[in-house]
């Protein structure tokens, strides 16, 4: 069975990582002793095929997931445990219910393509989720990053038989950083003025690993594989 990297620990910038209190398990009144948890609901978890960075690119976003977090604007990707990355793929949990059967593609395609350079060049919300305070950093599309992700696409047709979800099809996927998912109605103005206020913008940096993981709803690392194919625990 194909395994990845473990995951690593990612740097804080601006004075270290934001860290949310541990969580602290209750059990309903009534509830017999030993009964177990009900179940999450068949809806609740997604997988992800991610990019993730280099350290000092990483730093740089986690500096911005910081500052929003200090100010409460919003904290759920340091909540839910996710690390900075660009999006490559979203797939339901239904449509694959075992994870590591694109282990052997994801490992195939990282293995030849070069670490790869990118530009985050601007912030932005797409219009249609502003209610939902979605904020993120856009890379500029270079031919490399596009390459990579129709290259992905076309493994998972071709390897594992999946079907790309609409909105990331090669014609249709839009990259972007994530740095903030849920910002209050009403401070969306805000949140954009202590993000330009950080000047991270433009920085540059490089894609290094490709990781699958599982958000349901914290973020699990399924395999990670290192762009260039430098081997390591990721190989079988």
């Amino acid at each position: 069975m194909a395994q990845g990297t473990a995951p690593a620990a990612a740097g804080g910038g601006g004075g270290g990582v934001y860290s949310a209190p541990a969580a602290v398990a209750t059990t309903p009144p009534g509830t017999p002793r030993g009964a177990a948890p009900p179940p999450p609901p068949p809806s609740a978890g997604h997988y992800a095929v991610e990019l993730y960075f280099d350290p000092a690119l990483e730093n740089q976003v986690l500096k911005a997931w910081n500052a929003l977090a200090r100010r409460q604007l919003s904290s759920r990707l340091i909540d839910t445990a996710s690390r900075p990355h660009l999006p490559l793929l979203h797939l339901p949990a239904a449509a694959l219910p075992d994870p590591l059967r694109l282990a052997p593609a994801l490992r195939a395609l990282a293995s030849r393509i070069d670490p790869l350079p990118l530009a985050l060049s601007s912030l932005a919300s797409p219009p249609s989720s502003l209610d939902a305070g979605v904020l993120f950093l856009s890379p500029t599309p270079s031919a490399a990053l596009l390459g990579l992700h129709a290259q992905l696409c076309e493994l998972l047709r071709k390897d594992a038989g999946l079907e790309v979800p609409d909105g990331f099809r090669p014609d249709n996927w839009v990259p972007r950083c994530a740095v903030a998912v849920d910002v209050p109605r009403g401070r969306m103005a805000e949140a954009f003025c202590v993000l330009r206020e950080l000047k991270l913008l433009p920085v540059s940096g490089y894609g290094m690993d490709i990781a699958l993981v599982e958000v349901a709803p914290t973020v699990r690392e399924v395999v990670s594989y290192p762009l260039g194919g430098s081997g390591g625990p990721g190989a079988d």
